[in-house]
């Protein structure tokens, strides 16, 4: 199946957070879009890796996307080496999206960097046809997408794109409290172990740099993205 825009994130939860709004408007719009998570998030303090499958399916059906893979990177410790680049590169040549989009350059989280240079270096690596790959159908034809973005998470960063969500904010939302056991939920035990991300005031945070987001382009929400080169359109018009 080829792919439109094909998100690569480190954790379940990383996309929902930073680019719900995105996939949802786009998906919207009629492109193909899907999700590869590289690791289970079995590091992470509050639920399992079990749980954290049955919360990025869920979040899956209320995003609508066509796909969603996890190659079971190990949490924390996942390397930006041969192996694990070469797992990608079986992904992108297997999808051929047209835009890749992967976790920031820089932020709290080490794997959230580790993984954008990950996906970087796969993502020009899959366009060398002398590395050889294969999947069921044989020797996978050579193939680099032609754009590729990065979210912004905690870290603040001046983003290069705006993407308006508004229409979509509410459903993102809906989306990323499917990870019932990593963010705050009225009904939770009180008494269970709070996390950095747990706490009501995480979400709310969310919310604000929407609507931070949102103000230089006129829109109640939007959602940033950074981008390594230089970006063009085909008229002035298409900006604003």
């Amino acid at each position: 199946m080829k792919l439109d825009l094909l998100f690569i994130a480190a954790h379940p939860d990383d996309v929902e957070l930073c680019c719900g709004g995105t996939i949802l408007k786009h998906i919207q719009l009629g492109k193909t879009v899907a999700i590869i998570d590289l690791t289970r998030g079995e590091l992470g303090t509050r639920g399992t890796a079990q749980t954290r499958d049955t919360e990025a399916t869920n979040a899956a059906k209320i995003l609508g996307i066509s796909i969603r893979e996890n190659l079971g990177f190990r949490d924390g410790f996942f390397v930006n080496d041969e192996y694990h680049r070469i797992k990608i590169i079986e992904k992108i040549r297997q999808y051929t999206p047209q835009i890749v989009v992967t976790n920031a350059y820089q932020d709290r989280h080490p794997d959230h960097g580790r993984a954008a240079d990950l996906v970087f270096d796969a993502c020009f690596l899959a366009g060398l046809p002398k590395i050889e790959t294969h999947n069921q159908n044989g020797e996978q034809q050579a193939y680099r997408p032609s754009l590729l973005l990065s979210m912004i998470q905690d870290n603040y960063i001046k983003p290069d794109i705006l993407i308006d969500i508004t229409a979509y904010q509410a459903k993102k939302m809906e989306a990323i409290r499917a990870y019932e056991t990593q963010f705050f939920l009225a009904t939770a035990d009180v008494n269970e172990q709070q996390t950095y991300i747990s706490k009501p005031d995480f979400l709310e945070a969310i919310i604000a740099r929407s609507r931070e987001f949102g103000k230089p382009i006129g829109a109640t929400y939007a959602e940033g993205f950074l981008c390594k080169k230089l970006l063009g359109v085909d008229s002035l018009f298409d900006l604003k």
